[in-house]
């Protein structure tokens, strides 16, 4: 994407809220994760059935089955974990620039998980991804989110509703709640937009599944809402791209937040054996001594 077409994505970030990139994802690549999406669905049910939402009218496993849910999805977290081809995801150069301009160069995943609404799924409430931070609003960018339509996004199967402008207002989402605008979008778009942005999942009222990815990125100086740097084995995050590496957290944020011993933790990525191991020796050691100490002084 080329810088005319990223500063114009991040203006309308700025202006109304939200933007939708068309053609964002090659279709090879968009009926390659769709496939994938719906090995994972099949093969990881009880991640799906455990997850804070289910698929409506199944119970998760040890607990009373699910009368009535907020909204009904399979949600599908640690996407990095499952599979090589959600690497592609992160970097996309047609979605990382427009966030890179909202939120900065030093941004970081925050979440990337599957979201398939199925059929018969009511409204999500309209809401705020950045909820949680306890700051007065408005306030600069905190997240800048994603969500990549792996089938067209209609009204009649629950297309994302976007209040625009309400980025800019001071309240928090409460009822009673707008209505918002329904974006529809053909299978390969992404819709991009400013985490204090008002939004819900439209009802499923269709009888097919949408299926989609949320991939959910942070300003640097943020904690992550899923924990990268735990949660990705560092055997793994050696195979990825060297910005990849930084985006889970393997990098630090203007130079100083995030370090090790004073360096990037990125050094510590290709180390074959814990390079911090020497001072913890010492540490035992040290210890040894101090207590010997205070055992013959007693």
């Amino acid at each position: 994407m080329n810088a005319e077409a990223v500063a114009r994505h991040a203006a309308e970030v700025d202006e109304q809220g939200y933007t939708v990139v068309a053609d964002a994802i090659e279709p090879g690549l968009v009926d390659a994760l769709l496939e994938e999406v719906e090995r994972l669905e099949r093969e990881l049910v009880p991640i799906a059935e455990n997850s804070a939402t289910v698929v409506k009218g199944r119970p998760r496993p040890s607990l009373p089955p699910v009368e009535v849910t907020e909204h009904d999805w399979v949600r599908i977290d640690d996407l990095l974990l499952h599979s090589a081809l959600f690497e592609h995801v992160p970097v996309q150069p047609s979605v990382l620039p427009i966030v890179e301009e909202v939120l900065g160069p030093g941004c970081l995943i925050s979440w990337l998980m599957t979201s398939t609404q199925t059929p018969g799924a009511v409204a999500q409430r309209v809401h705020a991804d950045d909820e949680m931070y306890p700051l007065p609003r408005p306030h600069p960018p905190l997240l800048c989110n994603s969500l990549w339509a792996l089938v067209d996004f209609t009204v009649a199967n629950g297309a994302t509703r976007v209040v625009p402008g309400s980025h800019r207002w001071r309240e928090m989402p409460a009822p009673p709640f707008p209505d918002g605008e329904p974006i529809e979008m053909p299978k390969g778009s992404v819709l991009i937009w400013n985490g204090s942005l008002w939004h819900t999942a439209g009802a499923n009222t269709s009888n097919e599944r949408r299926p989609a990815i949320t991939m959910n990125y942070c300003a640097g100086f943020l904690r992550q809402q899923v924990n990268q740097q735990l949660g990705l084995p560092r055997s793994l995050v050696q195979t990825f791209e060297p910005r990849l590496q930084e985006l889970v957290g393997y990098g630090t944020f203007a130079g100083k937040m995030g370090r090790i011993s004073w360096q990037s933790p990125a050094v510590y990525i290709d180390e074959e054996d814990d390079v911090l191991g020497d001072i913890l020796a010492l540490r035992n050691t040290g210890e040894a001594t101090a207590l010997r100490a205070v055992t013959a002084s007693a």
